[in-house]
């Protein structure tokens, strides 16, 4: 069962997902080889894994949070085709598993929706869908749930807060907040696996351990990589998950997010479109702690007009893959032919995704 020590250990790990173990250990207090121990063995069990991410608006990415409404023999099989697509994210099924809540990235422009506009409206069971996108996200991304909870003091905060990346003060950021072709194996190498070495990073692109470590301060040092954790919720002892969708009166949005994104209860919280303009992903020990925070807290929020709560039953995928499909080259000159519609279940869209089993979304 999982202990204070290990849930220290992940909120270490969140604050800085590359941090040696030796200064990890010496903040707890322990020997580096516990912690070493610890993490392998949170690790090969599914509880944990570190992930380098790219954040999505710094390269020109869109977030949408889409519900698709199945018939029940088909939602499973749709939620497992998304998931192996690279652009998408955070896929559940909810709503007695005949619903899927999803987060899909594209770049403007309408080539890059046609996951949005034509693939997933006319595949077999999808039965309704809405789209709304994310405008503003309150609390998500390098915060996580883990940051209000973790055990560790201002302190231990303080001294595993990574420092900014030493330069001379002539020398500009390489390339910053811009991803290129030659960022590819390490973004992926990292998505994979965060604390990978400096030595099969090297391996996986070419490049200098020196150039490696260089890149990485770059990325982190213009805020667009960041490392995140996931985590099995029973390491807080939290056991139900379910996604709110608030209306908020438009003057009120913005203190009723602030707000919501306080709560020890919201792992992400972000303003959307559409009618139900706040969306919430939340965890509590049980359904009676749930009914509590919605008839207290939520309830107490300023503006709300309404709230619509939604189980979560099984998470299919947590965050995937940032960076965006490459668009198919065509000669000078040439123009792209009609294509069939695609059905979701398509194996060319398929891409590593990072998934793995007995993680849970927070």
């Amino acid at each position: 069962m999982p202990d204070l020590l290990d849930t220290q250990l992940v909120h270490a790990l969140q604050i800085d997902g590359r941090a040696p173990f030796s200064l990890i250990a010496e903040m707890l207090g322990v020997s580096d080889q516990t912690i070493a121990r610890r993490y392998g063995r949170l690790r090969s069990a599914g509880m944990l894994r570190v992930r380098g991410l790219v954040e999505p608006d710094l390269i020109g990415l869109t977030s949408w949070i889409i519900r698709v409404q199945c018939t029940p023999s088909a939602a499973a099989t749709v939620a497992e085709a998304l998931g192996r697509r690279p652009e998408t994210a955070w896929i559940s099924l909810t709503s007695g598993g005949t619903e899927i809540t999803c987060v899909v990235r594209t770049r403007t422009g309408a080539d890059d929706s046609h996951l949005l506009l034509d693939t997933l409206p006319r595949s077999p069971g999808v039965t309704a869908m809405t789209a709304q996108c994310v405008l503003h996200t309150f609390f998500g991304g390098v915060l996580s749930l883990i940051n209000k909870s973790g055990g560790l003091t201002a302190g231990q905060v303080a001294a595993l807060r990574p420092a900014p990346a030493g330069r001379p003060p002539d020398r500009p950021l390489d390339r910053p907040g811009r991803i290129s072709a030659e960022d590819r194996p390490l973004l992926t190498a990292l998505e994979m696996d965060g604390r990978t070495t400096f030595s099969d990073l090297a391996a996986a692109t070419g490049w200098s351990q020196t150039t490696v470590r260089r890149r990485i301060a770059d990325l982190r040092a213009s805020g667009t990589l960041y490392f995140d954790v996931d985590f099995h919720q029973s390491l807080l002892d939290l056991t139900v998950r379910a996604v709110l969708w608030l209306s908020v009166s438009p003057a009120q949005l913005s203190a009723a997010g602030e707000a919501l994104a306080g709560h020890p209860e919201t792992a992400y919280v972000a303003a959307t479109t559409g009618p139900a303009n706040l969306y919430a992903s939340v965890l509590s020990a049980d359904t009676e702690a749930l009914y509590e925070y919605l008839t207290t807290r939520i309830a107490l929020l300023p503006g709300v007009n309404q709230v619509e709560s939604i189980p979560v039953m099984r998470t299919i995928k947590r965050s995937g893959l940032l960076t965006a499909p490459e668009r198919t080259a065509l000669a000078p000159g040439r123009k792209a032919r009609p294509q069939a519609p695609e059905r979701v279940t398509d194996r060319r869209s398929e891409a590593p995704t990072g998934g793995e089993p007995g993680l849970q979304a927070r």
